[in-house]
């Protein structure tokens, strides 16, 4: 009877009931009763204190978790600016809370107020189209057009390089204190003293203290969590001294990197203003594109115009000034609410973001790397809500400021937003998934024109979904399966015919070009992925007329296709056949000395850039086109050879996936942790890149994938708490809702 003893579920104790014998409980005394019903007891609860279900009874005091990692700054630094936001619109401010000194962070972090309806074209006056940039290429024996615009081999042609920057995102405006010394000159960031700021991560709320001058200065910043507006609290004797004021200034737009506005066009660009007591109203024309700014002022802080594309608020009358500013892609017509309105809607919405969804406790760790790991996954969560939550896929520096012209790149979005489901906030994913319905006739479009069937999504696009020119992004195709991932990680968490209904159209188009983008090769008698390719590792970009079958992009097909099939059967159709002809006759990744390589043709691999082999057991699950015991070698192969400073943010948690799923728990630590430039996390929260990179939102977003993962496991992972954890005694993890990985 002790294997039944030993069963961790209610059937046990029936089990136990059965195994006596007739009038058993007659016969047996109270004291072996009660003694069998103890061990019992005993060994269920020990067994089912393995089991990830009860980590989640004992509660994580989510309060304290969050607010031990608030961050605070004392001291300016460039590359610290913080930001609050909502996933569609985000301000981002320098140590005295509003933007300040932008000058003093154009060499680190920008400072932006960006939104994802704020885009601006420059005029186009050739009437630019993507036919202006094709180029041929052979693919086993057809002629088929890429955008790679062939003719610039050194650079971009004039409409290569209009249709690659155009649409871009704008600054909406920029919101700074005016500070002036006695002598009524301007203070500089040097006359700021006693600085402290905190952003408030519970409450969402930026707290601001400093003095200037030796007289205090408080400014408080907060976001709505719902709408575009931006509200501020500025408190200092200085107000009455008439030696602080607010500035809104206005700028062009930029097709620049990391800049998102250009201050030295005023006559390229219209500001119509409206002033009134205490509000105003901005009509912002910027050529042919158009937005719409309302300022309210609870104190009635006097308004008035400073030059063409800048105005003033003050408050002569008092030591307090309170100022609401809603940015909007139409006029405003909802009411305007004050400061304390907006400060406590976004307390009500971080309380319930924190209180709900998945968390991960550090605090009973040992390893002296817990508490690091603990403060980034914080971070992480709260700018991935701010930055990569909106109604479009996000560019890889968030609403902060513009890398590619402030265009998303469609690859890039698995890392910024599968954590969302794995962290139970499957909404904030699927906020952006509509999109992808919207952009679907020009995908279709794109295949057609190339030959094939379904839909191809492109690289690197703005809102319109329209491909950017490139001599690398038009030739990946990573980006494919994407889609297919999202839906089933949305079927996961529901399991319901409504999901299914809503993206079968994008599962089944994507996965119509994804079997015709394979090639039958008649000598080998197999499907084969390429020529006309640049696989994840972009380093083979040269080659691309020859690259053939990328290792991961294999197993990603083999996935992709597979799942699309059980989509047809959830929804009692048949397997589509062709797509099955594609599965069984896959190539299989080619293997050199017992390891995998990149690609199957020369050079096979090159050592920098991405590391995504691994990708191929580790982002996805085990496929029959990948043997463990091979990628194990090859993962060894990789860390001992790799070049680290040529990687990027999201290379690091990729691997750590794929030694989870190897069995590696140490190595997976090991492998957040790897000593390297773009794996650094910085006060507050952004994971650098380098000087043109301050920030890299993949790194952030992939940190929580591979953190969930290990956490809370993968379908047929070890059954063990946290099994991509080490089991040395270390990592005592508690977490709660959590989803495990495919």
């Amino acid at each position: 009877m002790l294997h039944q003893l030993l069963a961790p579920d209610m059937e046990a104790l029936d089990a136990i009931v059965e195994a006596v014998p007739k009038g058993g409980f007659v016969r047996t005394t109270k004291r072996e009763i009660i003694l069998g019903m103890l061990v019992y007891c005993a060994l269920a609860s020990t067994v089912m204190a393995e089991k990830p279900k009860v980590l989640s009874d004992n509660k994580i005091d989510r309060h304290a978790l969050v607010n031990r990692h608030n961050i605070t700054i004392n001291k300016p630094d460039p590359l610290t600016p913080l930001s609050v936001g909502n996933g569609e619109f985000a301000f981002t401010a320098d140590i005295t809370g509003l933007q300040t000194f932008p000058e003093y962070h154009d060499k680190g972090m920008p400072l932006g107020t960006q939104s994802q309806w704020g885009w601006h074209s420059m005029p186009d006056p050739e009437e630019y189209a993507l036919s202006d940039v094709l180029e041929e290429y052979d693919v086993w024996g057809r002629n088929v057009p890429y955008a790679s615009d062939g003719k610039y081999p050194k650079g971009y042609s004039p409409a290569a390089t209009w249709l690659r920057s155009n649409p871009h995102r704008i600054d909406l405006g920029r919101i700074g204190l005016r500070l002036a010394k006695p002598d009524g000159s301007p203070a500089n960031i040097k006359d700021i003293a006693n600085s402290s700021q905190t952003l408030n991560l519970w409450t969402g709320l930026l707290s601001s203290r400093f003095e200037s001058d030796g007289q205090p200065v408080s400014v408080r910043t907060v976001c709505h969590p719902a709408r575009d507006i931006l509200a501020v609290k500025v408190t200092s004797p200085l107000l009455e001294q008439g030696r602080l004021s607010v500035s809104l200034a206005f700028p062009y737009g930029s097709t620049g990197w990391r800049s998102s506005a250009d201050w030295s066009s005023p006559n390229r660009h219209k500001t119509q203003s409206h002033i009134g007591n205490g509000k105003a109203e901005f009509i912002r024309s910027l050529d042919s594109d158009r937005y719409y700014v309302r300022l309210l002022s609870p104190t009635k802080g006097h308004i008035k115009t400073v030059s063409q594309h800048e105005y003033e608020i003050s408050q002569p009358n008092g030591n307090a000034l309170e100022i609401v500013f809603v940015f909007s892609s139409k006029k405003v017509l909802e009411a305007m609410p004050d400061f304390e309105t907006v400060k406590v809607a976004a307390e009500d919405h971080w309380q319930d973001f924190w209180s709900k969804g998945g968390a991960i406790d550090f605090s009973q760790c040992t390893d002296p790397r817990a508490l690091e790991l603990e403060r980034r996954v914080v971070l992480s969560q709260y700018l991935t809500a701010i930055n990569c939550a909106g109604s479009y896929p996000p560019q890889e520096t968030g609403l902060v400021c513009n890398s590619w012209h402030g265009k998303f790149h469609l690859e890039m979005h698995w890392w910024h937003g599968v954590h969302f489901a794995l962290w139970d906030r499957l909404e904030l994913l699927e906020r952006s998934l509509p999109w992808y319905q919207s952009i679907l006739p020009m995908a279709r479009a794109t295949a057609r024109t190339q030959g094939y069937k379904g839909a191809r999504w492109p690289k690197m696009t703005s809102p319109d979904g329209r491909e950017s020119p490139s001599n690398v992004g038009v030739f990946l195709i990573w980006q494919q399966p994407h889609p297919i991932y999202y839906a089933e990680l949305c079927y996961r968490a529901s399991k319901d015919q409504q999901t299914l209904e809503r993206y079968k159209e994008i599962v089944f188009e994507t996965a119509e070009f994804m079997a015709s983008y394979a090639a039958w090769d008649q000598a080998n008698q197999r499907y084969v992925l390429g020529p006309a390719l640049i696989p994840a590792q972009e380093s083979y970009g040269r080659y691309r007329r020859g690259n053939l079958n990328p290792t991961f992009e294999l197993a990603y097909w083999q996935w992709a296709l597979e799942t699309a099939q059980r989509w047809r059967q959830r929804l009692g159709m048949k397997r589509n056949p062709r797509w099955d002809g594609v599965i069984s006759k896959l190539s299989r990744p080619n293997v050199r000395e017992g390891v995998y390589t990149a690609i199957e043709t020369e050079p096979f691999t090159i050592y920098r850039d991405h590391p995504s082999i691994v990708a191929a057991y580790g982002l996805l699950p085990r496929t029959p086109l990948v043997e463990p015991e091979i990628m194990k070698r090859t993962y060894d192969h990789i860390i001992e050879r790799w070049d680290w400073p040529s990687t990027w943010g999201w290379d690091y948690p990729m691997l750590a996936m794929t030694a989870a799923r190897l069995g590696e728990p140490e190595k997976a630590v090991d492998a957040l942790f790897i000593e390297s430039q773009k794996n650094r996390y910085l006060a507050n929260g952004h994971n650098y890149q380098s000087s043109r990179l301050p920030l890299y939102l993949p790194g952030n977003g992939g940190l929580l994938t591979a953190v969930a993962m290990m956490a809370v496991g993968w379908d047929g992972c070890p059954d063990r708490p946290s099994p991509g954890f080490p089991a040395n005694g270390k990592w005592n993890i508690r977490w709660e809702g959590l989803r495990p990985m495919p």
